[in-house]
């Protein structure tokens, strides 16, 4: 391609990093890289049996299961507050195996740093070597391995003695045509080996790949530790050093006066631990240290004391906003101050969608005094200066961005490389949210303010009008392969913030009348035919559980909630309605029908009821992305995100999920960044991660339905209410 062609694609790196590398160097690095190319296994969320892991039996042997998984031992453990248990009994004519497979989060890439398997085994009586089991491997692309006897690597194991187990992956033989990739293992096979009908026990933990180096040095100690209790956890939160030898931080705690006991670990690069303890009356005191992966540990820091305490619904409410705008805050990737995709993931990985929503959440984060207004201040520019010099496509930023180098990164396949219409719209949300929040008369915030309007002027939303017709606006451009991807922006989706920015630009608007003939599809035909229902969808009217809906997405079903929410951080759709509804109040009917429909429980899912609801966008236990919808798409899983971010259209609602995820079902959903991405009662199966998109929303729309912060922000920029008469909206109660 000719350099013409790019059109005004920036690649300016060399001034984007000389911008950034002087805040940049000072912030610490989180590393969950390093967590992710090393650790297999660590502990398991799940309490009763360990999700990713299944096996098979034989009689006359027998093998421990529950559910077809292996149990969760919390008395013995290196890695807290879990090991697993393998407990069999090998006999003549049987046989047995049990596979533990890696959990393969979202963009999680399978290339270990090492090719050597470390893990610790402890039995409570002494195992002979002839008694212990086969191991075997396998990987990603179904190559394989032979097994070998474990006590190759073990020897007998000693009685009450926790041993560390060293096994080379290049000493097992490729049994498959395809060759087996050490650095691609999947999961580990453990199997009957002699049959000496005796009943045994192993618990399993901290299973790393790592390269074979020493790492006997005990680590700094941690410093500036701090505890703060809130009614049934306490935060912690310290300081690391920065050093990659060390493996985990061991928090220790001392619950109402007992002796310390180590009950827990948080990866390297994250220097915050939620403590869940359930009780609202406690007094805890913590320690912590860090240490290597051969358990090579510094000294304990001084002890801090905090104490639990009953909180009110206030209370309550900030304590998630909190949580959740940290993600924004720690675990920001460090040169651009935006969002990474999800964490645990890839640490360069910057999604731009959610950079906007986090920077509505750090928005609320000044207001609510969680930061500084000089420190939003100070990351907004960060933000704003690193945009400036990232890709753009016609002023338009691609979906992800690298944090290093500022370039486009093609996640969903080679034509996914350029710009993303409907990404820049959510961040633009966000930055015009800012721009008008950052009001002040000092030359900060006049040159944040600067940044923003430059950003905003330049995005070219006509561009993306580009159909023979010049009816509608399209998703995707490729400065390679043009509009291949060819998808035509319709709702009833999370693409109205498009068009009414795109209808808003100073400098570069598309006709009002793209909100008719694009966003509602009047008068066009059927563009995604699949979404369609008889050559339309948009404007069918349904009623689910006698809650009526105003319009419609496909048909039996309402669609997911993240429809009623992510054009709606910023835009306040109270008091108007176009020819179909009133959105807040259909909004508000559609976060209610989700409750009805998780209270009715039609496809008798665990946990489910008038206190747990809210399908939406999250991975599920498949550790696959799903929107997931009422009717259509469904199989147990919830993301609290659709629930506690309805709380604007549904407060009583959404207080009722967050009491009993919080007090009921707290250790396995509660994180250091609030409410854990998505789980599943009824496969007993919790989201290991935290993702962009879905933890920003609860914040923002939490403070709407407070305080209305981000509606009236955002509704003060002067571009927006012309666009609400341009596209013929009137007056309406809600």
């Amino acid at each position: 391609m000719s350099l013409p062609r790019l059109g005004n694609v920036i690649r300016n790196t060399a001034t984007l990093i000389l911008a950034t590398i002087c805040v940049a160097a000072a912030q610490s690095a989180h590393a969950d890289q390093h967590y992710s190319q090393e650790v297999f296994f660590d502990n398991s969320l799940s309490p009763n049996a360990y999700f990713y892991s299944h096996g098979k039996v034989s009689t006359p042997s027998t093998l421990k299961l529950i559910d077809g998984k292996l149990p969760v031992e919390t008395s013995e453990y290196i890695s807290g507050p879990n090991a697993l248990e393998l407990t069999w009994q090998s006999a003549t004519n049987g046989g047995w195996d049990a596979q533990l497979s890696v959990s393969q989060w979202r963009n999680r890439q399978i290339d270990w740093a090492g090719q050597t398997l470390y893990l610790w085994l402890w039995s409570k009586e002494a195992i002979a070597s002839a008694d212990l089991p086969q191991i075997a491997f396998t990987d990603l692309d179904e190559g394989r391995t032979d097994p070998l006897l474990l006590a190759k690597f073990s020897g007998a194991l000693k009685a009450d003695h926790w041993t560390r187990i060293k096994i080379p992956l290049s000493l097992f033989k490729n049994n498959n045509v395809r060759a087996f990739a050490p650095n691609r293992l999947n999961s580990i096979v453990l199997s009957q080996a002699a049959a000496d009908n005796k009943m045994h026990t192993l618990y399993i933990d901290d299973i790393r790949i790592e390269s074979d180096h020493a790492t006997d040095r005990a680590p700094a100690v941690p410093t500036q530790l701090e505890a703060r209790g809130y009614e049934r956890h306490v935060d912690l939160r310290w300081k690391g050093a920065a050093d990659p030898t060390i493996a985990q931080y061991v928090i220790y705690r001392s619950l109402n006066g007992a002796p310390y006991k180590a009950i827990g670990i948080q990866r390297y690069g994250v220097d915050r631990y939620a403590d869940y303890i359930g009780d609202p009356n406690a007094t805890a005191s913590y320690q912590i240290t860090a240490r290597t992966s051969s358990l090579a540990e510094s000294a304990k820091t001084a002890a801090v004391t905090a104490k639990t305490h009953p909180m009110t619904d206030d209370e309550l409410l900030t304590m998630v906003q909190e949580a959740n705008f940290r993600y924004y805050w720690e675990a920001a990737e460090p040169i651009s101050g935006m969002a990474r995709e999800s964490q645990p993931g890839q640490d360069d990985l910057i999604a731009t969608g959610a950079s906007g929503f986090g920077i509505m959440a750090t928005v609320v984060g000044v207001d609510r005094n969680f930061i500084t207004r000089q420190q939003g201040v100070e990351r907004m520019l960060r933000i704003t200066r690193f945009l400036e010099h990232a890709d753009r496509f016609h002023g338009v930023w691609p979906h992800f961005i690298s944090g290093k180098t500022g370039h486009t990164v093609a996640l969903f396949g080679i034509y996914d490389d350029g710009a993303d219409l409907v990404e820049t719209s959510f961040l633009m949300q966000g930055l015009l949210t800012a721009r008008q929040y950052f009001s002040r008369d000092d030359p900060s915030e006049r040159e944040l303010r600067d940044r923003i309007n430059t950003l905003w002027r330049g995005v070219e939303w006509d561009w993306f009008n580009a159909t023979a017709k010049h009816d509608a606006l399209y998703w995707h451009w490729s400065p390679y392969y043009a509009f291949h991807i060819a998808f035509r922006l319709e709702g009833w989706n999370e693409t109205m913030i498009t068009y009414l920015l795109a209808i808003a630009s100073p400098t570069h608007a598309v006709p009002a009348s793209l909100y008719a003939t694009g966003y509602t599809h009047e008068g066009a035909g059927p563009a995604n035919p699949g979404l369609a229902v008889d050559g339309v969808n948009y404007g069918i009217k349904h009623t689910y559980f006698g809650i009526p809906l105003e319009q419609g997405y496909i048909k039996d079903s309402p669609g997911p909630l993240f429809f009623t929410q992510y054009s709606f951080l910023g835009y306040d759709p109270r008091g108007v309605r176009d020819k179909f509804t009133n959105y807040f109040r259909n909004n508000r009917n559609e976060s209610l029908m989700s409750q009805a429909y998780s209270k009715a429980n039609p496809g008798h899912f665990k946990g489910y009821g008038a206190d747990s609801w809210g399908l939406t966008v999250a991975d599920g236990p498949d550790d696959r992305y799903h929107e997931y919808k009422p009717f259509a798409e469904d199989d147990g899983t919830i993301a609290p995100t659709g629930a506690m971010a309805a709380y604007a259209y549904t407060p009583e609602a959404s207080m009722a999920a967050l009491k009993h995820w919080y007090r009921d079902l707290g250790a396995q959903v509660w994180s250091i960044y609030g409410f854990r991405d998505s789980f599943n009662e009824q496969q007993d199966w919790y989201s290991t991660i935290t993702m962009g998109l879905n933890q920003a929303p609860q914040t923002v729309m939490i403070e709407n339905g407070r305080t209305g912060l981000i509606w009236k922000t955002f509704m003060s920029s002067p571009e927006i209410r012309p666009v609400q008469q341009a596209i013929g909206l009137k007056p309406d109660k809600d």
